[in-house]
């Protein structure tokens, strides 16, 4: 099973382009946090390269930019190519499926905090299927 799970922040804004097909695409990087901060030393990220097509890149473009917290759900897919010296390379990056908001869009709520929430301003939702 080829499956993976990101939670960072963009390291730049995403950028739509189009195939010669019309399809859309977007590459980025993403900035993850190591889970671990071995003492005396400063948190460090991962700079995980990632491509998302279509609906997935449609929505990205939209809706994120730099710095903006993201959880990403894919597959971690690898090429090999040859660079301009002649030597072998292989490239690795995650090809997203899914996207998922991480955080307000009210930027003046830090996380982990509760909103003050006024119940008149949500609808209920009823059924198995709320989309």
């Amino acid at each position: 099973m080829n499956s993976i799970v990101l939670i960072g922040r963009l390291t730049e804004t995403p950028e739509k382009r189009s195939t010669a097909s019309g399809t859309a695409v977007t590459s980025f990087t993403l900035a993850v946090d190591r889970r671990f901060v071995p003492k005396g030393e400063e948190r460090k990220a991962d700079f995980i390269p990632c491509v998302a097509w279509r609906q997935a890149a449609e929505f990205i473009c939209k809706h994120f930019s730099k710095g903006n917290k993201i959880a990403l759900r894919g597959a971690l897919e690898t090429r090999h190519y040859t660079d301009k010296s002649g030597n072998k390379r292989t490239a690795y990056e995650v090809i997203v499926e899914d996207a998922y908001f991480c955080e307000s869009k009210n930027s003046s709520v830090q996380p982990h905090s509760v909103p003050d929430i006024d119940p008149d301003e949500y609808e209920e939702i009823t059924g198995d299927d709320p989309f």
